[in-house]
């Protein structure tokens, strides 16, 4: 039997069909609430879109350890043993809700771990570094990178201005214009959390990391040819490929890794292992296994589950905390006050970002509110409600460094800080001769397309300064 059809509290509705008037030709009467109701609740049925990932999809799976970490922390999700159910969601960066998956961007790489602790955030990309160190200059490349004020344009010329002029880009640059920079699929793909964060295990002792999701897929890329004849074809590439494979049974998978630095060797450290734009060298510090991570399924409904899944990398858990990672600083505001607005101020208690685990929150009222708590609704009270303990929280937190007066200042400068070494590193070690060929074909190309000459003598100079072969070759295919 059919189900009735109903309006938002449950009461049934006449039709689906036809509204209510004033005879069959007369005026739709202003008493006819589902009408109304219908309506209204479509003109609002949209949330902002993302100012950055704006055009994203995601899974849900399981991450399980199968390696013991626990020398390096106690946070639970990292016991030998645990199985913690997920969620991800991949993206592009640039792109607004509706443009293509193959554009040339860096991926974003957010995963929620759903702990016995609360709900532990990993929010990164597809690449282990990014385009600046300091988040005051992360709205400027944010602008950079979209549309112009004028034309409403997207610029290549807009997007060269920035990176020649903040040089610390170009280790990210080269991953951009690399094969990383089009993916072949997100299963194809890997993940980091980019930033360094805090570990600290249950003896006291801390210990700095970095996460690495390795595919178990294998690397996938597209050539540019491919990606803009998908961008034509099937604009949610990406979006299809995962949600078919995981329908299909065909569950992806990736190997988490941790690369550990003890705690005492961050402060002479040959670059500041807090710098955004720089990698660890596996060979300073290799990688650590420590589980399989697994998506094994699709959303039951994307708006719901993908759309208003927020992820916030001040979703920290007893056992893990922030390092000076600037970037990491200014995210730790950033993305919560990002959700109140975009989501609206109780975005915890929708379904897909609740924790699994027990919530005692002196947290009240607002709009949306699906829980409140019951007297009392302060602390300390004397009448049962929950109170603070800092032991459980075990709260992982560090002063490192801190001796200075406040200042503005970029990092302290270590022995290898600078923006061109590890870029060059990557062309000269780490890519092949066909790697590297695809590099410059892909950088002549961007850089053709729009890009003026006073920008353009600066992007001659920022990939000499790169490799000055590359260099070369870039500015040889201009004729300089």
């Amino acid at each position: 039997m059919t189900k009735p059809t109903t309006n938002n509290v449950g009461i049934p509705v006449a039709s689906d069909d036809d509204s209510l008037t004033l005879g069959a030709n007369g005026p739709i009467l202003l008493q006819d609430h589902y009408l109304i109701e219908k309506n209204a609740q479509f003109n609002r049925e949209r949330v902002p879109e993302r100012v950055v990932h704006a055009k994203g999809g995601g899974a849900f799976g399981f991450l399980e350890v199968t390696e013991d970490v626990s020398q390096f922390t106690k946070a639970a999700l990292f016991q030998p043993g645990t199985r913690t159910e997920s969620l991800v969601r991949f993206s592009t960066v640039a792109g607004e809700n509706g443009s293509p998956d193959t554009w040339r961007d860096p991926r974003g790489f957010a995963v929620k771990f759903y702990t016995s602790q609360g709900n532990y955030d990993i929010v990164g990309n597809n690449t282990p570094v990014f385009f600046i160190r300091d988040p005051i200059k992360f709205p400027d490349f944010i602008r950079s990178q979209k549309r112009r004020a004028d034309n409403h344009l997207r610029d290549h010329n807009m997007q060269w201005d920035f990176w020649t002029q903040r040089t610390e880009s170009a280790h990210q640059v080269t991953w951009l214009m690399g094969d990383r920079g089009l993916p072949r699929s997100w299963r194809e793909m890997n993940g980091y959390g980019s930033h360094t964060y805090l570990w600290e295990n249950a003896g006291g002792e801390k210990f700095w990391v970095k996460y690495h999701f390795k595919t178990d897929q294998g690397i996938g890329y597209l050539t540019q040819a491919e990606a803009d004849r998908l961008a034509g074809e099937d604009a949610d590439f990406h979006i299809r490929d995962l949600w078919t494979a995981i329908d299909k049974g065909n569950h992806p998978s990736w190997t988490l890794y941790v690369q550990v630095m003890p705690y005492q060797e961050a402060a002479d450290y040959r670059f500041n292992p807090f710098d955004l734009t720089k990698v660890w060298p596996h060979g300073d510090y290799p990688l650590i296994k420590v589980g399989r991570w697994v998506l094994d399924r699709n959303p039951a409904n994307y708006f719901a589950q993908i759309e208003q899944a927020s992820f916030e990398p001040s979703n920290l858990v007893p056992g893990i905390g922030p390092s000076p990672d600037k970037m990491l600083q200014g995210r730790l505001f950033a993305y919560a006050d990002a959700h109140r607005y975009r989501i609206g101020t109780n975005y915890t208690q929708l379904p897909v970002n609740a924790p699994k685990s027990e919530v005692n929150s002196y947290s009240k009222d607002g709009a949306m509110r699906f829980h409140n708590p019951a007297d009392p609704v302060y602390a300390p009270n004397s009448y049962g409600g929950p109170h603070a303990d800092a032991e459980l929280a075990s709260e992982t937190a560090s002063a490192y460094g801190v001796v200075d007066e406040v200042v503005r200042s970029a990092y302290r400068l270590h022995a290898e800080d600078d923006d061109y070494g590890q870029a060059g590193t990557l062309v000269r070690t780490v890519m092949d001769d066909a790697q590297r060929e695809r590099l410059a074909r892909n950088i002549i190309g961007h850089a053709s397309n729009g890009v003026s000459a006073p920008v353009l003598e600066r992007v001659f100079e920022y990939w000499r300064n790169v490799d000055k072969d590359l260099g070369d070759t870039v500015a040889g295919a201009f004729g300089k």
